[in-house]
């Protein structure tokens, strides 16, 4: 039985963040690293709470929380080199980016959440090799990154690999399902699977 929105906020409580874009992420806090054993705790009440939302709403508070746990997984310094990197990026200078994002996983190579910054960076220079490479290490390291997920399908989309873009974003949808505008973007990938199969 899935939990009323009340229920889900109070388990939420604590760690919610406002709701943030999709792909675009909140600004990361400067702050401490959590305890590894907490925070994968934390982390599996977050993804619990994400996967068994009542609805949209829940789903944006669950995310929230979930994006904010990612977060507090950076030390200060490479929250400031993802800051910067996020920043430079949402201004066009993707190659700029690029920079403060292998900075921050050279000094914190375990974040997943820096591995599908600098992949976002990749695809906007054009380099969709390197964007994949950076996609598979942050799925590798957090199986349950979502925003990686849907990145990876947008990729696999424009390389025209239909039936690939939908199994990635349906992988997306088993970890979020009120992923918003989840439900119209995989309509639009059945019809385009569905093309390539005929």
């Amino acid at each position: 039985m899935r939990p009323a929105l009340p229920a889900l906020a109070a388990l939420l409580m604590g760690f919610a963040a406002p709701a943030t874009a999709q792909l675009g992420g909140p600004a990361l806090p400067v702050q401490s690293p959590a305890a590894p054993e907490l925070m994968q705790r934390e982390l599996d009440r977050a993804f619990d709470a994400l996967r068994t939302a009542p609805d949209e709403a829940g789903g944006r508070m669950a995310e929230a929380a979930v994006r904010q746990l990612w977060s507090r997984q950076a030390t200060p310094a490479v929250a400031l080199l993802l800051n910067r990197g996020i920043r430079t990026l949402r201004g066009g200078q993707a190659g700029d980016a690029l920079e403060d994002f292998d900075a921050a996983i050279l000094l914190e190579p375990r974040l997943a959440d820096a591995w599908h910054w600098r992949a976002q960076a990749h695809a906007a220079v054009g380099d969709r090799q390197g964007a994949a490479a950076d996609l598979r290490e942050a799925l590798r390291l957090e199986p349950r990154h979502f925003p990686a997920l849907v990145t990876l399908s947008q990729l696999q989309e424009e390389a025209r690999d239909a039936s690939g873009a939908l199994r990635s974003f349906r992988a997306a949808l088993e970890i979020h399902p009120r992923l918003p505008g989840g439900a119209a973007r995989l309509r639009e990938l059945v019809r385009a699977a569905e093309g390539e199969a005929m």
